[in-house]
Protein backbone atom coordinates (compact mmCIF):
# COMPACT_ATOMS: atom_id res chain seq x y z
CA UNK A 1 0.00 0.00 0.00
CA UNK A 2 2.81 2.58 0.64
CA UNK A 3 4.44 1.91 -2.42
CA UNK A 4 1.03 1.57 -4.26
CA UNK A 5 0.94 5.51 -3.00
CA UNK A 6 4.16 6.85 -3.49
CA UNK A 7 3.62 5.23 -7.22
CA UNK A 8 0.66 7.19 -7.40
CA UNK A 9 1.93 10.57 -6.34
CA UNK A 10 4.97 10.06 -8.37
CA UNK A 11 3.07 9.24 -11.11
CA UNK A 12 0.60 12.25 -10.82
CA UNK A 13 3.57 14.69 -10.52
CA UNK A 14 4.90 13.47 -13.58
CA UNK A 15 1.77 13.82 -15.75
CA UNK A 16 2.06 17.20 -13.99
CA UNK A 17 5.26 18.27 -14.77
CA UNK A 18 4.90 17.27 -18.34
CA UNK A 19 1.71 19.21 -18.73
CA UNK A 20 4.21 22.07 -17.16
CA UNK A 21 6.64 21.59 -19.42
CA UNK A 22 4.74 21.84 -22.48
CA UNK A 23 3.33 24.72 -21.02
CA UNK A 24 6.92 26.31 -20.57
CA UNK A 25 7.62 25.47 -23.91
CA UNK A 26 4.41 27.57 -25.13
CA UNK A 27 4.92 30.13 -23.27
CA UNK A 28 8.86 30.80 -24.43
CA UNK A 29 7.49 30.27 -28.01
CA UNK A 30 4.75 32.91 -27.19
CA UNK A 31 7.35 35.02 -25.29
CA UNK A 32 9.88 35.08 -28.48
CA UNK A 33 7.95 35.44 -31.45
CA UNK A 34 4.46 37.61 -30.24
CA UNK A 35 6.14 39.87 -27.32
CA UNK A 36 9.55 40.34 -28.60
CA UNK A 37 8.86 40.64 -32.43
CA UNK A 38 5.52 42.46 -32.32
CA UNK A 39 5.33 42.46 -36.25
CA UNK A 40 5.57 38.78 -36.11
CA UNK A 41 8.42 38.84 -39.17
CA UNK A 42 9.99 35.77 -37.65
CA UNK A 43 6.70 34.26 -37.00
CA UNK A 44 5.81 34.27 -40.15
CA UNK A 45 8.82 32.74 -41.31
CA UNK A 46 9.88 30.17 -39.08
CA UNK A 47 9.98 26.33 -39.58
CA UNK A 48 6.72 25.08 -37.81
CA UNK A 49 7.94 20.83 -37.79
CA UNK A 50 11.10 21.55 -36.46
CA UNK A 51 9.72 23.54 -33.60
CA UNK A 52 7.03 21.00 -32.92
CA UNK A 53 10.42 18.38 -32.74
CA UNK A 54 11.94 20.31 -30.37
CA UNK A 55 9.22 21.59 -28.24
CA UNK A 56 8.39 18.01 -27.52
CA UNK A 57 11.85 16.89 -27.24
CA UNK A 58 12.62 19.50 -24.71
CA UNK A 59 9.16 18.90 -22.66
CA UNK A 60 9.64 14.99 -22.48
CA UNK A 61 13.43 15.38 -22.20
CA UNK A 62 12.61 17.10 -18.66
CA UNK A 63 10.01 14.60 -17.25
CA UNK A 64 13.59 11.81 -18.10
CA UNK A 65 16.16 14.07 -16.32
CA UNK A 66 14.11 14.94 -13.43
CA UNK A 67 13.10 11.11 -12.62
CA UNK A 68 16.97 10.43 -13.17
CA UNK A 69 17.58 13.01 -10.65
CA UNK A 70 15.21 11.29 -8.03
CA UNK A 71 12.61 14.12 -8.15
CA UNK A 72 10.26 11.74 -7.78
CA UNK A 73 11.25 10.44 -4.91
CA UNK A 74 8.57 11.03 -2.21
CA UNK A 75 11.38 12.47 0.22
CA UNK A 76 12.64 14.94 -1.67
CA UNK A 77 9.04 16.14 -2.85
CA UNK A 78 8.03 16.70 0.66
CA UNK A 79 11.10 18.86 1.45
CA UNK A 80 10.88 22.00 -0.49
CA UNK A 81 14.48 23.35 -0.50
CA UNK A 82 15.81 19.48 -1.54
CA UNK A 83 13.11 19.75 -4.24
CA UNK A 84 14.05 23.48 -5.55
CA UNK A 85 17.68 22.56 -5.55
CA UNK A 86 16.72 19.40 -7.92
CA UNK A 87 14.27 21.43 -10.02
CA UNK A 88 17.24 24.33 -10.80
CA UNK A 89 19.64 22.18 -11.91
CA UNK A 90 17.50 19.09 -13.72
CA UNK A 91 16.39 22.21 -15.71
CA UNK A 92 20.00 23.24 -16.45
CA UNK A 93 20.99 19.86 -17.66
CA UNK A 94 18.05 20.08 -19.92
CA UNK A 95 18.66 23.19 -21.23
CA UNK A 96 22.37 22.32 -21.97
CA UNK A 97 20.92 19.13 -23.14
CA UNK A 98 18.55 21.12 -25.23
CA UNK A 99 21.61 22.91 -26.93
CA UNK A 100 23.31 20.44 -27.94
CA UNK A 101 20.73 18.89 -29.57
CA UNK A 102 20.16 21.28 -31.42
CA UNK A 103 24.27 21.73 -32.66
CA UNK A 104 24.55 18.14 -33.15
CA UNK A 105 21.46 17.62 -35.53
CA UNK A 106 22.48 21.13 -37.11
CA UNK A 107 19.09 22.59 -36.54
CA UNK A 108 19.36 26.38 -37.31
CA UNK A 109 15.37 27.25 -37.35
CA UNK A 110 14.68 26.83 -33.95
CA UNK A 111 15.83 30.20 -32.28
CA UNK A 112 18.37 29.53 -29.70
CA UNK A 113 16.75 32.02 -27.09
CA UNK A 114 14.01 29.15 -26.69
CA UNK A 115 15.59 26.70 -24.22
CA UNK A 116 16.83 29.90 -22.35
CA UNK A 117 13.04 31.09 -22.09
CA UNK A 118 11.73 27.78 -21.38
CA UNK A 119 13.73 27.46 -18.73
CA UNK A 120 12.59 30.89 -16.90
CA UNK A 121 9.20 30.26 -17.64
CA UNK A 122 9.74 26.10 -16.18
CA UNK A 123 11.36 27.61 -13.43
CA UNK A 124 8.66 29.71 -11.71
CA UNK A 125 5.74 27.07 -13.43
CA UNK A 126 7.26 24.27 -11.38
CA UNK A 127 7.80 26.03 -8.31
CA UNK A 128 4.60 27.29 -7.73
CA UNK A 129 2.91 23.94 -9.31
CA UNK A 130 4.54 21.58 -6.87
CA UNK A 131 3.43 23.87 -3.93
CA UNK A 132 -0.15 24.31 -5.05
CA UNK A 133 -0.18 20.35 -5.89
CA UNK A 134 1.68 20.08 -2.01
CA UNK A 135 -0.79 22.16 -0.68
CA UNK A 136 -3.95 20.30 -2.51
CA UNK A 137 -2.83 17.35 -1.23
CA UNK A 138 -2.15 18.41 2.17
CA UNK A 139 -5.63 20.18 2.42
CA UNK A 140 -7.55 16.94 1.19
CA UNK A 141 -5.77 15.11 4.05
CA UNK A 142 -6.50 17.88 6.97
CA UNK A 143 -10.15 16.80 5.43
CA UNK A 144 -10.06 13.47 5.34
CA UNK A 145 -9.96 12.49 2.20
CA UNK A 146 -8.11 9.76 1.06
CA UNK A 147 -7.18 8.74 4.61
CA UNK A 148 -6.58 4.86 5.58
CA UNK A 149 -6.95 3.50 9.06
CA UNK A 150 -3.35 1.84 10.60
CA UNK A 151 -2.52 -0.10 13.34
CA UNK A 152 1.14 -0.54 14.91
CA UNK A 153 2.11 -3.42 16.35
CA UNK A 154 4.98 -2.81 19.20
CA UNK A 155 5.12 -0.30 22.49
CA UNK A 156 8.93 0.59 22.34
CA UNK A 157 11.17 2.92 20.15
CA UNK A 158 10.13 1.45 16.91
CA UNK A 159 6.95 1.86 17.31
CA UNK A 160 7.38 5.36 18.09
CA UNK A 161 9.31 6.05 15.35
CA UNK A 162 6.63 4.44 12.63
CA UNK A 163 3.77 7.05 14.60
CA UNK A 164 5.83 9.87 14.56
CA UNK A 165 6.74 9.51 10.87
CA UNK A 166 3.41 8.74 9.45
CA UNK A 167 1.94 12.02 11.42
CA UNK A 168 5.04 13.91 10.28
CA UNK A 169 4.24 13.07 6.65
CA UNK A 170 0.38 13.24 6.46
CA UNK A 171 0.80 13.45 2.63
CA UNK A 172 1.16 9.37 2.67
CA UNK A 173 -2.54 9.06 3.57
CA UNK A 174 -2.52 7.25 6.84
CA UNK A 175 -4.20 7.63 10.13
CA UNK A 176 -2.67 5.80 13.03
CA UNK A 177 -5.66 3.88 14.91
CA UNK A 178 -3.25 3.03 17.82
CA UNK A 179 -0.95 0.62 19.19
CA UNK A 180 -0.99 -3.08 19.70
CA UNK A 181 1.79 -4.00 22.47
CA UNK A 182 2.73 -7.83 23.67
CA UNK A 183 1.69 -7.98 27.22
CA UNK A 184 4.78 -8.00 28.98
CA UNK A 185 6.13 -5.45 26.92
CA UNK A 186 9.41 -4.29 28.99
CA UNK A 187 10.15 -1.28 26.95
CA UNK A 188 6.52 0.84 26.92
CA UNK A 189 7.14 4.24 25.55
CA UNK A 190 4.03 5.11 23.48
CA UNK A 191 1.20 6.94 24.87
CA UNK A 192 -0.90 4.61 27.14
CA UNK A 193 -3.49 6.27 25.58
CA UNK A 194 -3.07 4.78 22.62
CA UNK A 195 -2.96 1.47 23.16
CA UNK A 196 -5.85 -0.51 22.45
CA UNK A 197 -4.45 -3.90 23.21
CA UNK A 198 -2.05 -6.77 23.45
CA UNK A 199 -1.60 -9.32 20.79
CA UNK A 200 -3.99 -11.80 21.82
CA UNK A 201 -6.39 -8.97 20.60
CA UNK A 202 -5.13 -8.45 17.17
CA UNK A 203 -7.87 -10.42 15.47
CA UNK A 204 -10.86 -8.99 17.50
CA UNK A 205 -9.23 -4.90 16.72
CA UNK A 206 -9.00 -5.47 13.27
CA UNK A 207 -12.59 -6.90 13.02
CA UNK A 208 -13.55 -3.82 14.98
CA UNK A 209 -11.14 -1.16 14.01
CA UNK A 210 -11.12 -2.26 9.84
CA UNK A 211 -7.45 -0.95 9.13
CA UNK A 212 -6.34 -1.60 5.83
CA UNK A 213 -2.52 -1.99 6.73
CA UNK A 214 -0.60 -2.86 9.75
CA UNK A 215 2.91 -2.26 10.75
CA UNK A 216 4.97 -4.65 12.99
CA UNK A 217 7.59 -2.28 14.70
CA UNK A 218 8.78 -4.46 17.72
CA UNK A 219 12.16 -4.02 19.04
CA UNK A 220 12.50 -7.44 20.55
CA UNK A 221 10.14 -9.62 18.22
CA UNK A 222 9.74 -12.86 17.54
CA UNK A 223 9.85 -15.20 14.80
CA UNK A 224 6.32 -16.49 16.22
CA UNK A 225 4.96 -13.49 17.12
CA UNK A 226 5.68 -12.12 13.43
CA UNK A 227 3.96 -15.02 12.28
CA UNK A 228 1.24 -14.68 14.80
CA UNK A 229 0.42 -11.15 13.43
CA UNK A 230 1.00 -12.49 9.69
CA UNK A 231 -1.43 -15.21 10.27
CA UNK A 232 -4.38 -12.55 11.09
CA UNK A 233 -2.86 -10.01 8.60
CA UNK A 234 -3.72 -13.53 6.23
CA UNK A 235 -7.42 -14.35 7.40
CA UNK A 236 -8.78 -10.84 7.48
CA UNK A 237 -7.10 -9.46 4.46
CA UNK A 238 -5.16 -6.79 5.83
CA UNK A 239 -1.96 -5.61 4.21
CA UNK A 240 1.53 -5.87 6.94
CA UNK A 241 4.29 -3.93 6.66
CA UNK A 242 7.42 -5.40 8.85
CA UNK A 243 9.84 -1.96 10.43
CA UNK A 244 12.98 -4.43 11.30
CA UNK A 245 14.13 -4.74 15.07
CA UNK A 246 17.26 -3.21 13.98
CA UNK A 247 15.60 0.25 12.59
CA UNK A 248 17.14 2.47 14.63
CA UNK A 249 20.59 1.48 13.30
CA UNK A 250 19.31 2.47 9.93
CA UNK A 251 19.71 5.87 8.38
CA UNK A 252 17.22 7.53 6.40
CA UNK A 253 18.84 6.34 3.50
CA UNK A 254 18.65 2.31 3.87
CA UNK A 255 18.51 0.19 0.69
CA UNK A 256 16.73 -2.34 0.06
CA UNK A 257 18.30 -4.53 -2.55
CA UNK A 258 17.80 -8.16 -4.09
CA UNK A 259 20.13 -10.33 -4.17
CA UNK A 260 18.61 -13.47 -6.10
CA UNK A 261 15.55 -13.75 -4.76
CA UNK A 262 17.22 -12.88 -1.04
CA UNK A 263 15.80 -9.51 0.36
CA UNK A 264 19.02 -7.74 1.18
CA UNK A 265 19.21 -4.26 3.76
CA UNK A 266 21.89 -1.78 3.05
CA UNK A 267 22.21 -0.72 6.28
CA UNK A 268 23.90 2.67 5.14
CA UNK A 269 23.43 3.85 1.35
CA UNK A 270 25.28 6.48 0.12
CA UNK A 271 23.76 9.12 -2.11
CA UNK A 272 26.37 10.10 -3.38
CA UNK A 273 27.80 7.10 -4.94
CA UNK A 274 24.67 5.86 -6.76
CA UNK A 275 25.16 5.92 -10.54
CA UNK A 276 24.02 9.08 -11.73
CA UNK A 277 24.91 10.95 -8.88
CA UNK A 278 28.45 10.15 -8.78
CA UNK A 279 28.36 10.99 -12.19
CA UNK A 280 27.46 14.69 -11.83
CA UNK A 281 29.44 14.72 -8.58
CA UNK A 282 31.74 13.84 -10.80
CA UNK A 283 31.60 16.08 -13.96
CA UNK A 284 31.46 19.19 -11.11
CA UNK A 285 34.78 18.15 -9.82
CA UNK A 286 36.58 18.07 -12.96
CA UNK A 287 34.43 21.39 -14.83
CA UNK A 288 34.73 23.62 -11.02
CA UNK A 289 38.73 22.17 -10.81
CA UNK A 290 39.43 23.16 -14.13
CA UNK A 291 38.16 26.38 -14.40
CA UNK A 292 39.59 27.09 -11.32
CA UNK A 293 43.13 26.49 -12.16
CA UNK A 294 42.65 28.00 -15.44
CA UNK A 295 41.01 31.59 -14.31
CA UNK A 296 43.33 31.85 -10.76
CA UNK A 297 46.84 30.80 -12.79
CA UNK A 298 48.27 34.14 -12.08
CA UNK A 299 47.67 33.35 -8.11
CA UNK A 300 49.01 30.31 -8.03
CA UNK A 301 52.03 32.19 -9.63
CA UNK A 302 52.09 35.32 -6.98
CA UNK A 303 51.69 32.95 -4.01
CA UNK A 304 54.62 30.62 -5.69
CA UNK A 305 57.46 33.83 -5.93
CA UNK A 306 55.89 34.74 -1.98
CA UNK A 307 56.76 31.92 -0.74
CA UNK A 308 59.87 31.03 -2.75
CA UNK A 309 61.04 34.47 -1.43
CA UNK A 310 60.64 34.34 2.04
CA UNK A 311 61.62 31.42 3.43
CA UNK A 312 64.08 28.36 2.51
CA UNK A 313 62.91 24.79 1.20
CA UNK A 314 59.83 23.76 -1.70
CA UNK A 315 56.64 25.16 -2.49
CA UNK A 316 54.43 23.13 -2.34
CA UNK A 317 54.24 20.39 0.65
CA UNK A 318 52.88 17.03 0.06
CA UNK A 319 51.06 14.74 2.78
CA UNK A 320 49.82 11.59 3.16
CA UNK A 321 46.10 11.61 3.95
CA UNK A 322 43.45 9.06 4.34
CA UNK A 323 40.78 9.64 1.79
CA UNK A 324 37.63 7.65 -0.23
CA UNK A 325 37.30 3.38 1.39
CA UNK A 326 40.11 4.41 3.93
CA UNK A 327 43.15 5.14 0.41
CA UNK A 328 45.86 6.85 1.27
CA UNK A 329 46.79 9.93 -0.81
CA UNK A 330 49.27 12.66 -0.95
CA UNK A 331 47.62 16.42 -0.23
CA UNK A 332 48.80 19.15 -2.23
CA UNK A 333 49.52 22.55 0.15
CA UNK A 334 51.68 25.56 -0.48
CA UNK A 335 54.17 24.99 2.36
CA UNK A 336 53.04 27.52 4.90
CA UNK A 337 56.03 26.31 7.57
CA UNK A 338 59.69 26.02 7.68
CA UNK A 339 61.13 22.70 6.66
CA UNK A 340 61.13 20.03 9.28
CA UNK A 341 61.43 16.31 10.51
CA UNK A 342 58.06 14.46 8.14
CA UNK A 343 57.28 12.98 11.28
CA UNK A 344 56.81 15.98 13.35
CA UNK A 345 54.93 17.19 10.67
CA UNK A 346 52.80 14.09 10.37
CA UNK A 347 51.90 13.54 14.31
CA UNK A 348 52.05 17.22 15.46
CA UNK A 349 48.62 18.68 15.55
CA UNK A 350 49.03 22.85 14.12
CA UNK A 351 48.05 25.14 17.49
CA UNK A 352 47.57 28.91 17.35
CA UNK A 353 51.10 31.11 16.96
CA UNK A 354 52.61 28.00 16.29
CA UNK A 355 56.16 29.17 15.98
CA UNK A 356 57.14 26.89 12.96
CA UNK A 357 54.39 28.85 10.76
CA UNK A 358 56.26 31.62 8.46
CA UNK A 359 55.52 34.86 7.84
CA UNK A 360 53.72 34.37 4.69
CA UNK A 361 52.55 30.97 5.87
CA UNK A 362 50.05 32.68 8.60
CA UNK A 363 48.46 34.88 5.76
CA UNK A 364 48.04 31.58 3.52
CA UNK A 365 46.40 29.74 6.34
CA UNK A 366 44.28 32.67 7.97
CA UNK A 367 42.81 33.09 4.33
CA UNK A 368 42.54 29.71 3.28
CA UNK A 369 44.69 30.32 0.10
CA UNK A 370 47.41 27.16 1.05
CA UNK A 371 44.71 24.67 0.24
CA UNK A 372 44.17 25.81 -3.14
CA UNK A 373 46.66 23.18 -4.79
CA UNK A 374 44.14 20.75 -3.98
CA UNK A 375 42.18 22.29 -6.90
CA UNK A 376 44.95 19.52 -8.43
CA UNK A 377 44.12 16.65 -6.38
CA UNK A 378 40.29 17.39 -7.47
CA UNK A 379 40.78 17.17 -11.19
CA UNK A 380 43.34 13.99 -10.98
CA UNK A 381 39.80 12.19 -9.24
CA UNK A 382 41.98 11.87 -5.80
CA UNK A 383 39.48 14.11 -4.21
CA UNK A 384 35.92 16.60 -4.22
CA UNK A 385 35.40 19.92 -4.04
CA UNK A 386 32.85 19.13 -1.50
CA UNK A 387 33.04 16.72 1.22
CA UNK A 388 34.76 15.58 4.72
CA UNK A 389 38.17 17.30 5.31
CA UNK A 390 41.16 14.24 5.12
CA UNK A 391 42.95 13.79 8.15
CA UNK A 392 46.51 12.20 8.47
CA UNK A 393 47.08 8.65 9.10
CA UNK A 394 48.47 9.16 12.32
CA UNK A 395 44.89 10.89 13.67
CA UNK A 396 42.58 8.08 12.05
CA UNK A 397 44.63 5.55 14.09
CA UNK A 398 44.04 7.78 17.15
CA UNK A 399 40.36 8.65 16.11
CA UNK A 400 39.16 5.68 15.17
CA UNK A 401 38.59 3.67 18.76
CA UNK A 402 37.88 7.32 20.48
CA UNK A 403 35.20 8.06 18.15
CA UNK A 404 32.96 5.13 16.82
CA UNK A 405 31.74 7.04 13.68
CA UNK A 406 35.22 8.45 12.67
CA UNK A 407 35.93 6.30 9.45
CA UNK A 408 32.65 6.40 7.87
CA UNK A 409 33.43 9.88 6.81
CA UNK A 410 36.27 7.86 4.23
CA UNK A 411 32.50 6.53 2.59
CA UNK A 412 32.54 9.57 0.23
CA UNK A 413 35.65 11.47 -1.09
CA UNK A 414 37.48 13.94 0.67
CA UNK A 415 36.71 17.73 0.04
CA UNK A 416 38.31 20.96 -0.31
CA UNK A 417 35.46 22.33 1.48
CA UNK A 418 32.15 21.08 3.30
CA UNK A 419 28.87 20.99 5.63
CA UNK A 420 31.00 21.21 8.76
CA UNK A 421 33.55 24.44 7.46
CA UNK A 422 31.00 26.37 6.31
CA UNK A 423 29.16 25.76 10.23
CA UNK A 424 32.60 26.93 11.61
CA UNK A 425 34.06 23.60 12.21
CA UNK A 426 37.63 23.29 12.01
CA UNK A 427 40.80 24.11 13.68
CA UNK A 428 40.78 23.78 17.59
CA UNK A 429 36.76 23.21 17.61
CA UNK A 430 35.16 19.72 18.43
CA UNK A 431 36.28 16.63 16.85
CA UNK A 432 32.73 14.81 17.48
CA UNK A 433 30.80 17.48 16.14
CA UNK A 434 33.23 17.48 13.07
CA UNK A 435 32.11 14.23 12.72
CA UNK A 436 28.85 14.78 13.13
CA UNK A 437 28.55 17.20 10.48
CA UNK A 438 30.36 15.34 8.41
CA UNK A 439 27.75 12.59 8.35
CA UNK A 440 24.62 14.51 8.03
CA UNK A 441 26.52 15.53 4.72
CA UNK A 442 26.89 12.29 3.59
CA UNK A 443 23.74 10.56 4.16
CA UNK A 444 21.75 14.12 2.81
CA UNK A 445 24.02 14.52 0.23
CA UNK A 446 22.46 16.04 -3.31
CA UNK A 447 23.78 18.32 -5.71
CA UNK A 448 22.03 21.01 -4.67
CA UNK A 449 23.82 20.81 -1.07
CA UNK A 450 26.91 20.69 -2.62
CA UNK A 451 26.36 24.05 -4.78
CA UNK A 452 25.02 25.49 -1.46
CA UNK A 453 28.49 24.54 0.19
CA UNK A 454 30.26 25.73 -2.82
CA UNK A 455 28.59 29.37 -2.65
CA UNK A 456 28.90 29.58 0.91
CA UNK A 457 32.85 28.50 1.36
CA UNK A 458 33.93 32.61 0.62
CA UNK A 459 31.53 34.33 3.11
CA UNK A 460 31.70 31.07 6.16
CA UNK A 461 34.20 28.81 5.34
CA UNK A 462 37.56 30.71 3.73
CA UNK A 463 38.57 32.86 6.80
CA UNK A 464 37.85 31.95 10.60
CA UNK A 465 38.72 32.94 13.45
CA UNK A 466 40.28 28.59 14.39
CA UNK A 467 42.18 29.43 10.50
CA UNK A 468 45.66 28.67 11.86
Amino acid sequence: MFRERSDELRYTLTVVDLALSFLAVFLGFSFRFLIMDPSYADLAALDLASYLFFGGLLAVSQVVVFSLMGLYRLQKFLSFLDEVGTLVTGILINIAFSFAILYYFKIYEVSRLLPALYGVALILLTIVGHNLFRRVLYNRREAGHGLQGLLIVGGAQTALRAAKALEKNPIYGYRVLGFVVRADEPDLVVPRQKVLGTLEDLDALVEAKAPGDIIYAEDHGSRESLGAVLQVCDRQGVQLHVVPGFGNLLTANGLLENLNGLPLISIRDIPARSGFNRILKRTFDIVFSGLFLLIFSWLYLLITLAVKLTSRGPVFFLQERVGLDNQVFKILKFRTMRVQDEKASDTVWTTKDDPRITVIGKFLRQSSLDEIPQFINIFLGEMSVVGPRPERPYYVEQFKDKYQYFKRRHAVKAGLTGWAQINGLRGDTSIQDRIDADLYYIENWTFFLDLKIVFLTPFKGMIHKNAY
